[in-house]
């Protein structure tokens, strides 16, 4: 017994920095979502963002053998990703483009159509947060006879304790997201470059998808894919860093 609990301890702490991670990636969007809103009316959002996130996790845990079994899931998340990514930079280069003309301003969305916006956004990550979980917490021993959601107690409590633990951290990276972008500005391209490299994360989990088979199931797990996964992220974050600073001295010049 006590060998069991070392094992799950240790799944438990992998499964916090591994939504430690995550968490990261869905403040990144939350941030860059509700950055044109008021200041009063940005901490309301990531509020109703943060409590979708959290209820949408909680739902994918008792859901997880219908997202498992169906990839249309994966695919509409990785879909929604992407979409919101390619827009967001087809926009910024049209308006750049077109800056020597004069233009009417670009209406933004309202508070509610934002936080609609967000709660999209979260039901995608949760799904992605979720599958990574399962991945971790299926290798650990069954305790007992009682399942939740298709899943064994014992597994299940350590994914939802894993998700309120990465919920939480995600409550305060984004308020600290938000407020970098207020200070470097053109990090919002680089914030949804982020986006859409987490849409083609998603992307790959649905072309895996046993019931595709486009490419090898283990694919997404591996180390290789893991490995340039994480790489690319940091590169797009750090370059995205270096043009703001830049940017941000040419202005004060």
């Amino acid at each position: 017994m006590e060998a069991i609990f070392l094992e799950y301890a240790w799944v438990l702490i992998v499964l916090i920095v591994l939504e430690g991670l995550l968490a990261a990636d869905n403040a990144v969007v939350m941030a860059v979502m509700v950055k044109h809103l008021p200041k009063g009316q940005q901490q309301k959002a990531l509020l109703y963002g943060l409590v979708g996130a959290f209820i949408f996790r909680f739902a994918a845990l008792f859901l997880i053998t219908t997202l498992v079994n169906f990839w249309q899931i994966q695919a509409i998340g990785a879909a929604y990703l992407l979409f919101m990514s390619i827009k967001h930079i087809y926009d910024s280069r049209k308006a750049s483009q077109n800056s020597e003309e004069v233009q009417e301003p670009k209406k933004k969305s309202g508070f509610w159509m934002t936080v609609v916006k967000v709660e999209l956004a979260d039901i995608a990550f949760a799904v992605d947060s979720i599958l990574a979980a399962v991945a971790i917490a299926v290798t650990l021993p069954h305790i007992g006879d009682f399942d939740i959601g298709g899943i064994n107690a014992g597994q299940f409590a350590v994914m939802f304790l894993g998700g309120i633990i990465g919920v939480i951290m995600m409550r305060f990276a984004a308020r600290w997201f938000v407020k970098i972008l207020d200070k470097f500005p053109s990090l919002e391209t680089a914030a949804f470059l982020i986006v859409g490299w987490v849409g083609v994360k998603l992307a790959v989990l649905t072309l895996a998808h046993e019931k595709l088979g486009v490419i090898p199931h283990d694919f997404p797990h591996s180390t290789v894919w893991k490995a340039t996964f994480w790489i690319v992220l940091v590169a797009i974050a750090l370059g995205g860093y270096l043009v703001g600073v830049k940017n941000q001295k040419q202005q004060e010049q």
